[in-house]
């Protein structure tokens, strides 16, 4: 009976941490369509100072994402998970509040840095599904977490921009009910799934920031060739929100209706491979050829991306692209059967301080490359460019993993 409850109490952790993670894509999404218009009203219509505040905004979230992450990944390795992820959850609520009130710029620019913080907690509930799920079944539960924030892509910013119709200021309050709802839910359901008997029993405060972090990476061989492999393809995968609804305007006309039924199929391909192809796939395969083939995929999809002369051809390449979605999960695996279950956190805080750093550098690295070759000043017109980098990124990834990830490279560390 006991045994029972355990797995029990297992399976409601795990379905909550999908809910969390969708409940959080989806309050971060539904502020997205009005964002940006609010903060321009409390300019008096100056689009163009909005959208220096709106990049610093957003250049503030990626910054607490990439400070907040370690710490956070640490002390759940301390604490336990569930502190962290509930206290992530009530706190993002209280800031939804917060923005929804604001009078402001200064308040709203205050409430999407708490914002910063409170969601980083992602390394978190990651480390949650590393702790209660088997190191072979590992990819088809991260697969489970990809599909989670695409649902809250898709669902997200449609939601939002309905609400936002009615009122600039509803999504917020939106949000916050979620978020508060779901954390409220989550103390009732949510079991802790570190015990105390493996936690760290002190802090190394030198570990919990950024750099520090990233000490862990180089502990392996063969870990710090995953993690470059992850930065590479993150860092790549920033082409897509940077340029996709401007180049594609640029380079094949569409419109804002076009754009949002390409972005929903996207977002449909996506959640039918994480959910669907995982599991068999990485049985059939294993996780190294899992992981290999999906980056080849990515590269692939970006260079049919890039190389599109039409619109149709660029939506053949979507199918490709979606087929990048099997390497994160196999490649998280992977990397989180290689420390032990007190370190879970502290990995999962330095990989998400490595999406942070990518987050920062991408859309300036793919924005300033796209204005750069539709530009008279290189003399070689090639809209596409941003797309192809990104495959190039993509390759390189795979030669990475390749390189490290031989037969007989690196072993499993057990708790």
């Amino acid at each position: 009976m006991a045994a029972r409850q355990g797995v029990f109490h297992q399976k409601a952790g795990v379905i909550f941490i999908l809910i969390t993670v969708t409940l959080d894509m989806l309050s971060l999404g539904i502020v997205v369509p009005v964002l940006p218009g609010l903060i321009v009203d409390f300019l008096d219509g100056d689009t163009a100072r909005g959208a220096e505040i709106y990049g610093l905004m957003t250049t503030g979230w990626a910054l607490m994402q990439f400070f907040c992450s370690p710490m956070l990944g640490v002390l759940s390795d301390r604490f336990g998970r569930r502190a962290v992820v509930l206290l992530s959850n009530f706190g993002l609520g209280l800031d939804y509040v917060l923005m929804a009130w604001a009078p402001g710029i200064v308040w709203l620019f205050v409430g999407r840095i708490i914002a910063g913080v409170t969601s980083a907690s992602v390394g978190a509930a990651n480390a949650y599904i590393a702790d209660v799920t088997a190191p072979e079944k590992r990819a088809q539960a991260f697969g489970m977490i990809g599909a989670a924030f695409g649902v809250g892509f898709i669902i997200g910013p449609a939601i939002g921009g309905v609400l936002g119709d009615i009122s600039p200021r509803l999504p917020f309050w939106v949000a916050a009910g979620l978020s508060l709802a779901n954390a409220a839910y989550g103390y009732f359901v949510l079991p802790e799934s570190l015990p105390v008997e493996k936690r760290i029993k002190t802090i190394n405060w030198k570990r919990a920031n950024p750099v520090g972090s990233l000490t862990m990476l180089r502990a392996h061989r063969d870990l710090i060739g995953l993690s470059a492999a992850h930065f590479l393809s993150q860092l790549a995968h920033h082409a897509l929100p940077a340029v996709f609804v401007i180049y594609t305007s640029y380079r094949f006309g569409w419109d804002t209706k076009t754009v949002g039924l390409t972005l929903a199929v996207v977002g449909g391909a996506s959640i039918i491979v994480q959910v669907g192809l995982i599991r068999p796939v990485v049985r059939r395969f294993g996780e190294r050829w899992t992981l290999l083939f999906g980056l080849l995929c990515g590269a692939l999809g970006f260079t049919i991306y890039g190389l599109a002369p039409t619109g149709f051809v660029y939506w053949m390449g979507i199918p490709v692209m979606a087929l990048w979605g099997l390497a994160s999960p196999a490649l998280q695996g992977l990397i989180t059967q290689r420390v032990s279950d007190a370190e879970q956190g502290q990995l999962q805080g330095a990989l998400s301080s490595l999406i942070g750093i990518a987050g920062l550098f991408g859309p300036v690295l793919f924005t300033y490359t796209f204005a750069l070759f539709i530009g008279p000043g290189i003399g070689w017109h090639l809209p596409g460019a941003p797309n192809l980098l990104a495959g190039l990124l993509m390759l390189a990834s795979f030669l990475v993993v390749l390189i490290y990830l031989r037969v007989g490279a690196g072993k499993a560390v057990r708790a």
